[in-house]
């Protein structure tokens, strides 16, 4: 039988290795703060109006945009996930946010990706600004696929009050999903 203090204390001496090791993958924790948050945002915007051409009319039509530049996820039985990134009304940074998030399961791997949430309605971004701490859940709507290919607006994306694009994955982890991720706003 095992001893449930050892149990918890490696529980927790591997967590905290996984958050260490989560934040040092350049995802900019210790920069520049803000203005390496905004070059990065920028950056990526073109990127996904480049790459995904369908993006621009929602970015038009969104009462506001969270640009997550780049989140790295990694995991080995447990897994974490982290990122910065900015929060866009009429293509002016308002705030600035962190992701967090939790995983647990079979899973083995790290990976990076950036992600974009368009707010479609008042109420969901405000809503959003509103949270201390904002959770996605399964009513997100995708609007990019697990391939990378762009997803045609259909009934559900369009009543979606959230839709994301994920994109740029780079990694050996398989899937990147925003289930589970908490967002909080941060000053950088």
């Amino acid at each position: 039988m095992s001893n449930p203090i050892l149990s918890r204390r490696g529980f927790t001496v591997g967590v905290l290795s996984l958050g260490a090791f989560t934040a040092a993958c350049g995802n900019g924790v210790g920069g520049r703060g803000s203005q390496l948050i905004d070059a990065r945002v920028e950056a990526t915007l073109s990127e996904m109006y480049r790459t995904y051409p369908n993006t621009v009319q929602l970015a038009q039509k969104a009462n506001g945009m969270l640009v997550m530049p780049l989140v790295t996820e990694a995991g080995l039985g447990f897994g974490g996930a982290y990122g910065r990134g900015a929060l866009l009304v009429n293509n002016t940074t308002v705030d600035y946010y962190s992701l967090v998030k939790g995983t647990g399961g079979l899973q083995i791997g790290a990976q990076q990706y950036a992600h974009v949430l368009f707010f479609m309605t008042d109420t969901a971004l405000t809503d959003f600004r509103r949270s201390p701490g904002w959770a996605a859940g399964a009513d997100v709507g995708y609007v990019i696929s697990d391939k990378g290919d762009s997803v045609a607006a259909d009934t559900n994306t369009v009543l979606a009050p959230v839709l994301a694009a994920v994109f740029g994955r780079a990694g050996l982890r398989v899937g990147a999903t925003l289930e589970g991720s908490k967002y909080s706003r941060i000053i950088p």
